[in-house]
C-alpha cells in the first residue's frame, strides 16, 4: 500500500477498535448494573406473572433483554456496520439490504441458539454437574454445525457456485491432488453483494469440507496470487488445523465451563440467589463468561496465529513462488483496508491473524531458508 492508503487503514483500524472496546465495556457495565441493582430479579418476577412455565418465562426474559439490548446497540451497529464501511469505501450495501442482512443473521442465530439455551436450562435445573453435560452437548452441536454450515447456513447469506474459470479450476484441482484433498468441486461465493473486501476460507467437515473463494478475490487477483491463497487454505487441511482446533475447543470448553460453574456457584448467594437455575441469575452467568472469555482470548488467538504461519509455510512449499504470495498478501491488505503493522498489544489481544507485514517477513525468511538448503 502507498502511504496514504496505510494512513487510511490505520485510521479505519483505530476507529473500529475504539468502537468495539467501548461497546464491550458499556455492555458489560450495563449488564452488571442490571444484576447488582436487582433489576434482573424484578424482571424475573414480572415474566412469571404471565406464565407459570419456566421455559416460557425464559423466552419472555430473553426477548425483553434482547429487545432492549438491540435498541441500545442499534446506533453503534449502524455506525460500525453500515456508516463506517461506506465512509471508507468498503461496503456495497444499501441501508435496506443492511437491515435485511441483520434480520437474517438474527433469525439464524435464534434457530441455532434456542435449542442450546433450552438444553442448558434443562441441565442447570436438573443436574449439579450441568457444566459437564453441557460441554459434551456443545461440542457435538459444534461438529454438526461445522458439517452443515457450507450447505445450509452459508447459502442463506451468499450464492455459492462452482468456479467457472477453467484455467483457475485446473490450477486449484492440481493443488488439491498434490495435497491429497478430496473435494466435490471448487466453489466461489458472491461476497461482492455485501462488500468490496476479499476473502477465502476452509469450511465444513467430512463430506462437506470445501475451500471457498470470494468473487472479489477471483476478480482482483491474478492466477498465481489465487494459487498462493488457495494453497494457504489447503495448508490448514494438510496440517490438521481443523482437528487441532477441535481438540483445543474440547479442552477450553470443559475447563471454561467448569470454572464458570464454580465462580457462578460462589457468587450466587452474594447476589441474593439460592439456586443456579433462577432465571434472574442467568445474566450473572453471562458476566462471568464474558470476563473469562476476555482473559483467555489471547490464548486462542495465539494458536490461530501459529496455524496461519504454518499454512503460509505450506503455501510456500507447495507453490514455490514467494513473489505471488507476497503480492497476494499486499493486495489483501489493500483491498480489505487492513493495518499491515498494528500495535503489538492490539495484535496480541484482539487479532486472530498475524499482521500482513509479519506474515510476509516470516514467509520470506522461510523461503530464503528453503533456497539455502535446496528444498525449493
Amino acid at each position: 500500500m502507498d502511504e496514504s492508503r496505510k494512513r487510511l487503514a490505520k485510521k479505519y483500524e483505530k476507529i473500529k477498535l475504539t468502537i468495539s472496546i467501548t461497546e464491550g465495556i458499556l455492555s458489560f457495565i450495563l449488564l452488571a448494573l442490571f444484576v447488582v441493582f436487582g433489576y434482573s430479579k424484578k424482571l424475573e418476577i414480572l415474566v412469571f406473572q404471565f406464565t407459570s412455565n419456566s421455559y416460557m418465562a425464559l423466552i419472555y426474559f430473553g426477548l425483553i433483554i434482547g429487545a432492549v439490548s438491540s435498541v441500545l446497540s442499534f446506533p453503534v451497529d449502524y455506525y460500525f456496520g453500515f456508516k463506517l464501511e461506506h465512509r471508507f469505501g468498503l461496503s456495497n450495501l444499501t441501508f435496506i439490504v443492511w437491515l435485511k442482512e441483520k434480520f437474517k443473521a438474527a433469525l439464524v442465530g435464534i434457530v441455532i441458539g434456542v435449542p442450546i439455551v433450552f438444553l442448558f436450562y434443562w441441565l442447570i435445573s436438573s443436574y449439579e454437574n450441568w457444566w459437564l453435560y453441557l460441554a459434551f452437548i456443545v461440542l457435538g452441536y459444534s461438529v454438526v454445525l461445522a458439517q452443515v454450515a457450507p450447505v445450509l447456513i452459508l447459502p442463506v447469506f451468499y450464492k455459492i457456485k462452482p468456479i467457472e474459470n477453467e484455467n483457475l479450476k485446473e490450477i486449484i484441482t492440481k493443488l488439491c491432488g498434490k495435497a491429497g484433498f478430496r473435494t466435490k468441486g471448487v466453489f466461489t461465493f458472491n461476497m461482492s453483494r455485501l462488500t468490496k473486501k476479499a476473502n477465502a476460507a476452509f469450511t465444513g467437515l467430512g463430506r462437506t469440507k470445501r475451500i471457498i473463494l470470494s468473487d472479489t478475490l477471483i476478480e482482483k487477483f491474478t492466477g498465481d496470487e489465487i494459487e498462493s491463497v488457495f494453497a494457504h487454505e489447503l495448508g490448514h487441511y494438510k496440517k490438521g488445523h481443523i482437528k487441532k482446533s477441535i481438540l483445543y475447543s474440547v479442552f477450553s470448553t470443559f475447563i471454561g465451563l467448569f470454572l464458570i460453574s464454580q465462580i457462578y456457584g460462589f457468587l450466587l448467594p452474594k447476589f441474593g440467589y439460592q439456586n443456579p437455575w433462577e432465571i434472574g441469575a442467568l445474566p450473572l452467568l453471562a458476566l462471568i463468561a464474558s470476563v473469562l472469555g476476555f482473559i483467555t482470548g489471547p490464548l486462542g488467538s495465539a494458536i490461530s496465529k501459529k496455524f496461519e504461519f504454518e499454512a503460509d509455510r505450506f503455501a510456500i512449499d507447495t507453490v514455490m513462488n514467494f513473489a505471488s504470495f507476497k503480492s497476494a498478501m499486499e493486495k489483501l491488505a489493500e483491498q480489505n483496508l487492513a493495518d499491515d503493522e498494528p500495535n503489538k498489544l492490539v495484535e496480541f489481544w484482539f487479532h486472530s491473524h498475524p499482521s500482513i507485514k509479519r506474515r510476509i517477513q516470516m514467509a520470506e525468511q522461510y523461503y530464503n531458508h528453503c533456497l539455502a538448503v535446496g528444498s525449493i
